[in-house]
């Protein structure tokens, strides 16, 4: 690795990578760390929390 490059961690498999144009996958290392990550996203692993909203006290509403 370049002394001057940036490393980050894959954040999968935490391996140390440079971060660059180069590397297709960043910030992962591999485009299986990118595929796995995508997955748990998918599954719904992986949740971003929120205060309920209009749209949710709607939608409780109906289904009462």
């Amino acid at each position: 690795m370049d002394k001057g490059a940036l490393t980050v961690s894959c954040p999968a498999c935490q391996r140390r990578i440079v971060y660059s144009v180069a590397n297709p996958w960043r910030p992962f290392c591999s485009e299986r760390c990118r595929n796995h990550d995508l997955g748990a996203w998918a599954s719904e692993k992986f949740r971003i929390p929120t205060a309920p909203g209009v749209e949710d006290e709607e939608s409780s509403r109906v289904d009462e």
